[in-house]
Formats: structure tokens, sequence, C-alpha cells
């Protein structure tokens, strides 16, 4: 699709923390400089094919510039479709050296001893965050979609949300997610949270940071999700994992390029026939260099036959050199191989080849063509992009990669040798192995990566990206709407019109806030008199659709006057007349599944069993949070394979899973109620994913009320069941009101 073609639908507004273009000062003069980042390459392609605007810090502070330079910088900006965000210089200092780097940088990657927390920091932090979110929100146009990346920008979604609420946001982390333990250790942990979740989407590399993001969302900020979606008061959040890729057709074809060979005879004239094992990172405390420098030192003495035939080349880009903490990981670095080359070279062989510079992309696609084995074994990374290039250089089919298991890219490049970084012995053997393996093994593991590199490339990884963010954006837009102002004076003004009314409620969520035990939920006096009033006229027919037995039904609800479903449509009972079952299907299923709940109920604390006549449940709301939730995860792959050819299925409901016949649910009851009293108004209330059935049923005309936060299909929504009770009350009131 052409630029123009998809300009009808917005641009993409990409905010990050640098721009794809920098500028620096040189002799004077102010010179700008494309990015060589991840980011900006990766994304360069389909920026080609649509209308943009990157929004970020341009590379100098406010202090180093004076207000003519300023406009300057903005004006070379705007032609290359960008949009800088000035900072002072300590602002910066603060926003990214210090909360960014000092704070979020290490514990997000599990070096929580590194972690340097101070006020100012973070005061500084929220600074640059509104600063970029005035930008934002000064340049978006109706349509636009705000793509926000990284650590950096953790507030800025929930900031532009608040600016412009029907604003399309995506989110993407490109760093590790760390676990709940770790999340607790963060002060202000709970408004980086609730920033993230501004986003409409909010994306990660691979699926365990998702769930270690979900479970932190649950139990630091209290919203409840299901299948990777965050319910939040008003809206709901999507959760999920897109693991970025490369540009595997620059890799793949850079042995074509004059550049790129004529680096590669370099290369081979300075190391001769030795075999490369190839080591490619920045300088950061979270790639492991020292580590694997030392497990290089222990393969050179378990396996000396090596000596003298095998060098490792060990590129290392600085990065952050004004941090002590750099410096210092620089100086071991040095240390360690110099002892390495000093106990173990000789004349005519340097162990270690260590180059601490940048370079081009042909020395960089060299280095990948001409190694034998690449060592990537960083202590924790968000993907690790170097394993994918490797992966992608190796036209020829041969080469071994060397991987850490705590790399994002681990759980794609199942070919890799799979290593723990911190052990030292394994990575020798390792590479003792990828040296050894026959080239046919080389190119059968290098057959199961390539593949999956070549298609998950970068270009890729964006498209699918934007694509679910559009999704979520939509489920958005058409969420219910508040039942407040106008749409509730319309409900009453239908309500006052209509002939025959019919009023499907649900019970527990709905009508009464739920209890630690169901038993416990009992209907309080002001309830049983709201419901009888409601449903004493001629006009209305109230129904309680709800799970419970029918008996506990019968017990609360049997002298209100009111129609009852129990069981979730499996029992229902219409005024004046007995109970009537909506199946024939016998229980023959909970002699295999009775004692699977009961197995649960006993290995996880505050749960229990609950046995109906149609169906057997599992209530979990008394467990601890993250326990509960884990084990009704499992609970429910273990009862879907269970309930495969009988004639059952399993539902889940707010902190409850049930197992019941199959073919019943509320909103086959829903349509035999409809049908029977043929109604000019239905009106129907629940709170979980049982109640989407009925309002499923309803028709398109109806009033359907969704109770508390959640996705649904309802038309309406209400906070609490409160709130439920009060429009009931007024309907009452109306009715009263009109009744001469």
């Amino acid at each position: 699709m052409s630029r123009a073609a998809e300009k009808g639908r917005g641009r993409l507004v990409i905010v990050s923390n640098r721009l794809p273009v920098s500028f620096f000062r040189r002799k004077g003069q102010l010179t700008a400089v494309e990015s060589s980042g991840g980011l900006a390459s990766g994304l360069r392609s389909l920026l080609r094919r649509r209308d943009f605007l990157w929004v970020g810090w341009p590379g100098l502070a406010t202090d180093d510039l004076s207000p003519r330079e300023r406009e300057f910088v903005a004006g070379e900006l705007a032609e290359r479709h960008c949009r800088p965000v000035f900072l002072s210089r300590s602002e910066f200092d603060g926003y990214y050296r210090g909360f960014s780097n000092g704070m979020l940088w290490p514990l997000f990657h599990y070096f929580a001893r590194y972690c340097s927390f101070s006020d100012a920091h973070w005061r500084a932090y929220v600074r640059a965050n509104e600063a970029f979110a005035r930008a934002v929100l000064d340049a978006v146009r109706p349509g636009d979609t705000v793509w926000v990346h990284d650590y950096h920008l953790m507030l800025l979604p929930a900031m532009l949300r608040a600016g412009a609420t029907r604003l399309s946001i995506g989110f993407f982390l490109h760093i590790p997610f760390p676990s709940s333990e770790l999340i607790r250790l963060l002060p202000r942990r709970r408004e980086l949270l609730e920033g993230v979740l501004g986003a409409d989407l909010v994306g990660f590399h691979v699926y365990d940071y998702v769930r270690h993001f979900l479970s932190s969302a649950r139990l630091l900020t209290g919203h409840e999700h299901r299948i990777g979606r965050v319910w939040l008061r008003e809206r709901e959040v999507t959760v999920d994992a897109f693991p970025m890729g490369i540009d595997f057709g620059r890799f793949s074809g850079a042995g074509r390029e004059p550049e790129v060979a004529a680096e590669l005879a370099r290369l081979r004239a300075r190391v001769g026939s030795e075999r490369i094992v190839l080591s490619v990172d920045r300088l950061d405390y979270t790639k492991g260099l020292p580590e694997r420098l030392a497990a290089f030192e222990l393969f050179l003495r378990r396996y000396p036959k090596y000596q003298g035939k095998v060098c490792l080349v060990m590129l290392v880009v600085p990065s952050r050199v004004r941090i002590v903490r750099y410096r210092e990981l620089k100086q071991e670095i040095d240390e360690l191989i110099g002892r390495i080359n000093g106990r173990f070279g000789s004349v005519g062989w340097t162990p270690v080849h260590y180059l601490y510079r940048s370079v081009s992309f042909p020395e960089l696609a060299a280095l990948y063509r001409g190694a034998d084995v690449a060592l990537v074994t960083p202590l924790r990374d968000g993907m690790n992009l170097v394993a994918k290039e490797f992966v992608a250089s190796r036209e020829s089919g041969s080469g071994v990669l060397v991987l850490g298991e705590v790399a994002g890219a681990a759980g794609e490049l199942v070919g890799a040798l799979a290593v723990n970084p911190y052990d030292r012995g394994e990575v020798a053997g390792a590479l003792a192995a990828a040296l050894a393996m026959p080239e046919s093994e080389q190119r059968q593991r290098l057959a199961m990566m390539r593949p999956r590199v070549e298609h998950y490339g970068v270009s890729h990884w964006a498209a699918d990206f934007l694509d679910r963010l559009s999704e979520a954006s939509r489920r958005r837009s058409h969420r219910p709407g508040h039942l407040t102002g106008t749409r509730r004076a319309r409900l009453i003004a239908d309500w006052r019109r209509a002939r025959r009314r019919l009023v499907l409620l649900d019970y527990d969520g709905t009508l009464v806030d739920f209890a630690g035990r169901p038993e416990e939920a009992e209907p309080d006096p002001g309830l049983l008199r709201l419901l009888k009033r409601l449903g004493s006229g001629e006009r209305t027919r109230v129904v309680i659709i709800s799970g419970r037995p029918r008996t506990t039904l019968d017990r609360w609800f049997g002298a209100t006057g009111a129609d009852l479903v129990a069981e979730h449509g499996g029992w229902v009972r219409v005024r004046g007349r007995g109970w009537r079952t909506m199946t024939m299907a016998g229980t023959d299923w909970k002699r295999d599944v009775r004692p699977v709940l009961e197995d649960y109920a006993n290995r996880t604390p505050g749960t229990e069993v609950e046995e109906k006549e149609l169906a057997l449940a599992w209530h979990y709301r008394r467990a601890e949070s993250r326990l509960g939730e884990a084990r009704a995860d499992e609970l429910c792959q273990v009862l879907v394979e269970l309930a495969a050819g009988k004639h059952c299925e399993v539902v889940e409901g707010n902190r409850v899973v049930e197992v019941r016949n199959q073919g019943v649910d509320k909103g086959a009851a829903a349509r035999l109620l409809i049908r029977r009293y043929r109604p000019d108004l239905v009106l129907a209330a629940g709170d979980d994913r049982t109640d989407e059935d009925t309002f499923a049923a309803v028709p398109a005309d109806g009033h359907t009320i969704r109770v508390g936060a959640g996705p649904s299909r309802a038309r309406f929504r209400v906070k609490s069941n409160r709130e439920l009770r009060a429009l009931l009350n007024a309907l009452i009131g109306d009715d009263n009101d009109n009744s001469g």
C-alpha cells in the first residue's frame, strides 16, 4: 500500500527516547547524524510506506542550544517527519541516567543490587514524560495512532489517555519485564503500571514478560485480567507477546556486497586458519561479558587441543561511558582479556581479539559470515537480535549458535545450543560441542531457525503489533457506554412507554457483592422488597437467572413472584408452575470430573467444590490471588481434555471454574422466556462471562447492562450492583409516578 493510500487512516506517531536523527556539535557546527539503532533501522522500511511522525529527544540539551539553534533543529527535523522534545541537561540526567538507567534498567534485568532511587530522579522522570506528552498532544490529529517505546516512557500512555481519551495508543517494552517479586521493590511501581495501562495494547518480546506484567498489574493495581486482557473500570487493555525480528534480507544477502567480501578477506588475513568464536555486544553488565570471558578461559584450559586453533573475536560497542559502573566493567574486561592472552597466547596466536568500538555494517556482516560459532550469553536480555542476525547471515547453512537460555530469543531459536550463562563449565562444554559438531548437524540446526527468523522479521513484527493495536482500539471504541445522563433518561423513557417488559437479572455480582463462601451471599431485605415491587404490576415480568441451584433460588426468591432460572439455564421455573429442565443429557461425566475438582480443592487453600444437579463448580474466591489464578488456568486445561467426548463443557466465571452439561447456558433460557412473553422491552443485567449468553439472546433494541469492568457485548455499563439497584428503584418510582 502506498503512503498516499495509507494517509486516509491517519499517521503513525512513534514516540521514543531518541529520534532516528541526532544532533551533535562538531567544530562549533550542528550536525545531524542518522541513528543505526535497532528500532530506527527496524522501522525504516515500514515508515517508507506510510505517513508518520517521530517524537523524541534530539541528542542535545536545551543548555547547549541557543533559541535560534533550537528553531534550526526543529526545522531540520520537521523535514524528516520528526518532532523534538527539548530537555535541559539536569532534566535529561535525572530522567535518563538517573531513573531510567539507574533504577529501571538494572531492576528489570534482575540486577537489583545496582538500583539507585532518589525522589529527584523520579521527579525528573515525571517531568520528562510530561514534556513528551505535551509534544505528542500538540501534534496528534484525529485518526492518528501513537506507538510509545520502552522503559523511558512508561508514564506516557496514561498521560496521553488523559489528554485524548479516544486516541489509539500502543506501548512496547524492549527489555525484560521482571517477576512481581522484583517489581514490588520498585518505588512508584503503581504509578508506572497505571502509566503503561493507559495504552490499548501493551507488547513484550516473550510470553514470560506478559505473564509477569499481568501478575504485577493484579497484585499492585487490583486490576483483574483474563486471557491477556486487563480489565480497567471503563475499558480493557490487551497484553501480548510480539518477538521483535530483524531485516533478514539485509543480513542474508550481505555476502554479495563487495564491501562485505573485502572485510571478510581482511578478517581471514588477520586470524589465518584459526576457527572463530564470535561475541558481539555493547558494553553493559547485563550482557555477561566477564562471565563469557571466564567461560572461554575455562574452555582453553579444559580442551587444550584447541589452543592455537581457535580464537575469540570479541566486539564490544562503547556504551554509557560516563557512568562509573560501566567504566569499571570496561576495566574488568580489559584485565580479563589481558590475563587470557598473557596466559595462553604465543607469538603466532592471540586467543582473544578485542575490538572496543562501533563497526560499520560491512564489518559486522563479515564477522557474522566468518565466524564458526556465535557465543551469545547475556545474563538477562529482552530479546537479543545479535543471535538472529548471526542465524540470518549463515546463508551457507553451516555455523553454530551457543545461546544463553535467559535471552528472549531462546524460545524461538530452538536449534541453538542452550546454556546457563552463569555456568562456566556448561558454556565451555557447549563451545567444545559446537566446534566438534558435524556440518550435517549444523545445517539441520540452522534449518530449524532460519525460516522462523526470515518469516517473523522486523516488518512482520511491526505490522503484527499495529494490526493488533487497531483491533484493540476498535474494541475499546465499541465498549459499553456508561449508563448515565441521556442514556439513562432514554432507558427510563423506553420503560415508561413499554406495555410488556421482561427483566432478566443475574444474581451474584449483579444484585449483591460476592461473598467468600457462596452460601453467605443471601439477599438482604431491601433487595427482596425491590424485586417484589419491580414485578408487582401486570406490565413487568422479573426473572432471576443465576448459576445457583434451584433449591437455593426457591428458598431465597420464592416469595418475590419472580421467574427463576437455575444452574446457568439448566432449570427454569415460571411463576405458578414447577421446575422444568432444559437438558435431557445425563450427568455421568461427574464421576470423572468430581475427583479432579476435589483434588484441586485439597491442594489449594481457600477453594471448595460445589455440586449442583447439572454442574460441578470449583470456587477460588477465598484463595490467595496468584495461587488461585495459576491453579484455575491449570485446572481449565485439565478439564478441557477430560471433557472431550463427554456431554459436558468447561465455563469460567468470576473466580469460579464450572463444568456443566453441554448445551446449557443462560442464553437458551433467555430466548425461551422472550418467546413466551413477547415483551416490548427487554432489560438484562449481568457481570461475568456466563451473562454474555444472555446479552446475545436479547434483541438488538433491548437494554443490556454490564455490571462492573471487563469486556462485554452489553450496550451499557454501570459501576456496581448498588448503581444497578438504584436504577431499578428509579424504574419502580417512575411506574408509581405514572400509575394513574
